[in-house]
């Protein structure tokens, strides 16, 4: 049967094939029933609160002090997960910090027993770090590690720590008041230092405007002497600059007639050539497009003939082809046709005329009545005897006879 447990926790398997157990922390195992057991032991973190109360420092005062120490039994060190197993495996985790607060406490005991309260109270953190160092090397062959120790609290009965506390403020209080008065007197002092530094500065300060006004008039007049100096200079200056500005124009506009003088024949010579390209893109180029079109379109017309020639002459040839293999076939097929009617003849004789002129005598009869159609007037005559009727009719019938006996092909 498969067991798990959590990383705060830790297996022990013993029983068969398990000599020495088997210890497990944050994983699984498979156990066989019955002939193996399995046991369980917390890993999590244990905070103890260690009192000492009325303990006897080295100068007999009787003092109490509280700390605060987290520990755990290690369960990534192999050897001191066993020596938990044997000391604490079946014991409950509020057992287990019984016996951890009672080993704890025993040492801070001593430790404060050693020291003096003056020791205890202002060094703190040195007591912290004893007891942890003592308490740990304890501790460790137990199988627990001991995480954190800090000292929380430090008091007594006896009014012992009050008493030092008074001396200490009135020693502070003391400085306090010597530092005050000392302050006040460095303020004066420094004060009527800044005071007099302040006159100084003013004083130094109206003096130096004195001379910067000094100074400014003295400028200032030298600079009136220049100024003057210059304006004449300067209005000399400015009537031959004037004169100057005159004569330059006068031949900048000399120089702007010769200019548009040279602009104005650059243009007619640029309006000439315009003209001839313009004579040259009207005339000559449509012109000798027109020429290049007509030779392209003759061109094309001579093409087209031939080839419209070219396919009349296949035209006719196939055409031709064509008909001659019409007639021959028509030939052979009617060639055919009058060698089985010439067979059917030779067969049948008087049966097969009889048929032959029963199917060419709507055509004699239509041929014959050709002229009626066109007569305005029919005229019937009659001799008054019957045998000469039956006689002309039978003649008739004859004729009619020998003209469909000349018509069939001859044998």
């Amino acid at each position: 049967m498969f067991y798990t447990c959590g990383p705060n926790e830790a297996m022990v398997v013993s029983g068969f094939c398990r000599s020495p157990p088997m210890m497990i922390s944050g994983g699984r195992v498979f156990v066989f029933p019955c002939i193996q057991q399995i046991q369980r032991i917390s890993l999590n973190t244990m905070t103890l609160n260690v009192k000492s109360d009325k303990v006897y420092t080295r100068h007999g005062v009787p003092i109490s002090v509280t700390g605060i120490a987290q520990m755990k039994i290690q369960g990534q060190n192999k050897q001191m997960l066993a020596a938990a197993c044997q000391m604490f495996m079946g014991k409950s985790e509020a057992e287990i910090a019984q016996i951890a607060l009672e080993t704890l406490e025993g040492h801070q005991r001593a430790i404060i027993a050693h020291l003096t309260v003056e020791e205890i109270y202002k060094d703190r953190k040195k007591f912290s770090e004893q007891v942890f160092k003592v308490a740990s090397s304890d501790l460790v062959n137990m199988g627990i590690s001991v995480v954190s120790y800090t000292l929380k609290d430090v008091h007594d009965d006896q009014d012992y720590l009050h008493s030092l506390g008074k001396a200490r403020t009135a020693q502070v209080q003391k400085d306090a008041r010597i530092g005050e008065a000392l302050n006040k007197r460095d303020a004066v002092i420094r004060e009527a230092h800044a005071l007099q530094e302040k006159v100084s500065a003013q004083y130094m300060n109206e003096i130096q405007m004195a001379k910067a006004q000094r100074d400014f008039e003295l400028k200032k007049a030298a600079y009136d002497i220049e100024v003057n100096t210059k304006k004449a200079e300067s209005e000399m200056a400015y009537q031959l600059q004037v004169a100057k500005t005159k004569q330059r124009i006068e031949e900048e506009k000399m120089q702007v007639q010769v200019v548009e003088r040279t602009q104005q024949i650059t243009l007619q010579k640029q309006e000439i050539t315009r003209k001839e390209k313009e004579l040259e893109a009207k005339v000559k180029k449509p012109a000798e497009a027109e020429r290049y079109r007509l030779e392209k379109l003759a061109e094309a017309e001579r093409l087209q003939l031939i080839m419209e020639a070219e396919a009349e002459a296949e035209s006719i040839r196939v055409r031709g082809e064509a008909e001659a293999f019409a007639v021959e076939a028509k030939g052979r097929a009617e060639a055919e046709q009058m060698a089985k009617k010439a067979e059917a003849f030779q067969q049948y004789k008087e049966g097969a005329m009889v048929d032959m002129l029963l199917e060419k005598l709507p055509l004699v009869a239509d041929e014959i009545s050709k002229p009626l159609t066109s007569a305005n007037k029919i005229t019937m005559v009659s001799s008054g005897g019957s045998e000469v009727g039956a006689a002309k009719l039978t003649v008739t019938s004859h004729s009619v006879l020998g003209l469909c006996q000349s018509s069939e092909p001859s044998s």
